[in-house]
């Protein structure tokens, strides 16, 4: 695919680029940042992974300026962001395309931040949660701006592209016999059960399974903590994987590994984990500040809930068991959450850039 001069990707926060990462491997562009701070964390967390068509930079990143949206919003080109941060006016010069970083129930922290969605000029939709959303919060948007995508992040997974055994070689598995239990909780927007319930889950579930702890990207410094306090207890069979180390830590890196998932019912993880077809468990939290769906858009009807009066090594046995029963509802629930599912989002979404692009010139 041709690589474009004149496109852009900004966004808030680093883990937020997994979801830009895939059209960047594609067509190429240059990343922008307001901050220094944020240039030194982006070549940290970005090393190896610039294209070899791109210009040779620092710990090998893709290319990166430090430039203010102001400046974006006056040069002709696609700026494509999976961050809500800004509000576009009408009369600046360059497209402004909304990807999103997650499709769970969850709302922004904010209703203006439903404002901003429509000032940008297209909606890249992974599925139809997206648009469930949208409704929920009575954002009106011009469907011709709705551009149905699919999840850019499920092609290298859906294509086979994902070594599973050299990621459990990345994450320093050693117990191969044993199956993996990915924790992948949300933050505490959401009220996240990291600091509630990874103590227990080590202590538990570590004897009997692999367990990969995969904090939020809000959380990932509590990883160093509980790292040494795992040691402490001289616990095995615990793993840490950083949802902001982009270069080694990638959502679908874990996905390749684990054998279930669990995660706060809060959490986007649990829709995107359906791409893999293996179980679920979700957490059951007080937290019920949640879009409106309506049920077959709900993990509700394939998960199973777990609360703290359960035993977890039970609810994992018993949902290992029970799992070929439902796998058809699982394939259902992910076509019915998101678009396509074939492998081909990403060229989906660069073919229409590309179209852009050629309208531009």
């Amino acid at each position: 695919m041709q690589v474009s001069d004149n496109l852009f990707y900004t966004y808030s926060q680093i883990y937020q680029l997994s979801y830009a990462l895939p059209l960047y491997r594609t067509v190429g562009g240059t990343f922008c940042v307001k901050t220094i701070r944020k240039w030194i964390q982006f070549k940290k967390y970005m090393r190896g992974l610039g294209r070899t068509d791109d210009p040779k930079s620092f710990l090998g990143s893709p290319p990166v300026h430090r430039i203010g949206i102001q400046s974006l919003l006056g040069r002709r080109g696609i700026l494509i962001t999976p961050s809500v941060e800004y509000d576009f006016p009408q009369d600046k010069q360059i497209i402004c395309i909304y990807t999103g970083h997650g499709s769970g129930d969850k709302p922004y922290l904010g209703d203006h931040i439903y404002d901003k969605m429509a000032t940008f000029d297209f909606h890249f939709l992974t599925g139809a949660k997206n648009l469930e959303k949208l409704k929920d919060k009575s954002v009106a948007i011009n469907p011709e701006k709705l551009i149905k995508i699919g999840n850019l992040r499920f092609d290298d997974y859906i294509n086979g592209k994902i070594d599973s055994s050299k990621e459990q070689d990345r994450l320093g598995i050693r117990d191969r016999s044993l199956k993996n239990i990915l924790y992948a909780p949300t933050w505490k927007w959401g009220q996240g059960s990291l600091m509630t319930h990874a103590h227990r889950f080590c202590h538990e579930i570590s004897p009997h399974f692999n367990l990969i702890i995969r904090p939020h990207g809000h959380d990932r410094m509590k990883i160093p903590s509980l790292r040494r306090w795992v040691r402490k207890n001289h616990l095995k069979n615990v793993y840490f994987s950083n949802a902001s180390n982009l270069a080694g830590h990638d959502t679908l890196y874990d996905f390749s590994v684990a054998d279930l998932l669990i995660s706060d019912r809060s959490s986007s993880i649990i829709y995107e984990f359906l791409v893999t077809q293996k179980p679920i468990i979700t957490i059951e939290t007080m937290f019920s500040e949640t879009h409106t769906m309506p049920d077959h858009l709900l993990v509700d009807n394939v998960a199973e809930p777990w609360n703290d009066a359960l035993d977890i090594v039970n609810s994992i046995k018993t949902c290992f068991i029970e799992h070929g029963n439902r796998k058809a509802d699982y394939k259902r629930l992910l076509d019915s959450c998101f678009y396509f599912n074939d492998g081909k989002s990403t060229l989906r979404a660069a073919n229409f850039l590309n179209g852009l692009l050629k309208e531009m010139q």
